[in-house]
């Protein structure tokens, strides 16, 4: 169900919710304080995000008590990933901003981080510059993951885990988001054209609820970032990378084919009779002629599902009418009257 969209505000804030219940009150007398004496028109857009304790009531009760807050409930448990996309599509604001419900992130950074993004940023992400979590399960998984990802993807920020963050509208427009890909926004960002920037904030321990993020979500981590390089590179021309590993795993296959049988060839001219001692020289037998077979059989796989990848390219594009590049604006000559 989608709700409509009335009058444009300033600022949309989003906030995934998953068993929650003893956050979202303190969270929101949070928000307020911070926003009281800032010039915004603002929105609080609680994405349910099918809680099993009373999170969504609490939302319920918060909505009459204030018009300002925005209720969505999921039928079940879908993500945060789901959550943002939700949040993105609902909200009304010019900036959009997102920030957990665990209450570790400081409504009180969200003043600064939309002056920095009028300073023209199109995104602004928070560093969690003194991150108040376990050093083992949270703080060094995290720093490897941020220092790798900076590597593979040239997107150099410190923080890739940090919720709260800010956009102008027009980036969450072009985001399109499933899976677990809200690890991966900044690449995202990055890959259409977006310019960031990185500020300081606050972080604290969490103080309520329990934490829902474990060591095992590095694994997911790891197969995300290999989808997200993809995208990146390939995804208007697979045909680079599918060829590209096809001619080299074919290529391969054939030399060692012709290897073999420069060895069956040399085996003859060796020999008394060169036929004789070609046909004696077997390598029917021999591991490396079935590797070289399957080498070749892989190559032309690849191939084709370069082929087929670049058919459903086309037609992603065309039936769509999507366009493979990113404006960010156009200047062009008045109509003369």
């Amino acid at each position: 169900m989608r709700i409509e969209k009335m009058e444009n505000l300033d600022l949309s804030i989003v906030v995934p919710v998953y068993n929650e219940e003893e956050n979202l009150r303190p969270l929101l007398a949070e928000i307020t304080a911070a926003l009281k004496d800032e010039p915004l028109s603002y929105e609080v857009i609680f994405v349910d995000d099918g809680s099993s304790d009373t999170s969504f009531a609490v939302i319920e009760a918060l909505h009459q008590a204030d018009s300002r807050v925005v209720g969505i409930q999921f039928r079940r448990n879908h993500g945060q990933t789901a959550a943002f996309a939700a949040g993105f599509e609902q909200a009304r604001g010019r900036y959009i901003l997102t920030i957990d419900a665990d209450r570790q992130n400081d409504p009180a950074d969200i003043p600064a981080m939309i002056k920095k993004l009028e300073e023209g940023y199109d995104v602004v992400n928070g560093w969690r510059e003194d991150r108040q979590d376990a050093f083992l399960m949270r703080k060094l998984p995290s720093f490897i993951a941020n220092r790798l990802i900076a590597r593979l993807s040239n997107v150099p920020l410190r923080d890739r885990g940090c919720s709260l963050r800010v956009f102008r509208a027009e980036v969450t427009e072009e985001l399109k988001l499933y899976g677990e890909l809200h690890r991966f926004i900044p690449e995202m960002v990055s890959f259409a054209g977006f310019s960031m920037a990185e500020v300081p904030v606050h972080h604290r321990a969490r103080v309520a609820g329990q934490s829902k993020y474990g060591i095992s979500r590095t694994f997911r981590v790891i197969v995300d970032l290999m989808t997200i390089l993809f995208l990146r590179k390939y995804s208007d021309r697979p045909m680079h990378l599918f060829g590209m590993l096809g001619t080299a795993f074919g290529g391969l296959g054939v030399l060692m084919g012709l290897y073999l049988t420069w060895l069956k060839i040399w085996a003859g001219i060796q020999a008394r009779q060169f036929w004789t001692g070609f046909r004696d020289y077997s390598i029917g037998e021999r591991p490396l002629l079935l590797l070289a077979v399957l080498l070749v059989i892989l190559g032309v796989q690849f191939l084709v599902m370069g082929l087929i990848a670049e058919l459903m390219v086309r037609t992603y594009y065309e039936s769509q009418d999507k366009t493979v590049y990113f404006i960010r604006q156009v200047l062009t000559a008045e109509k003369q009257t």
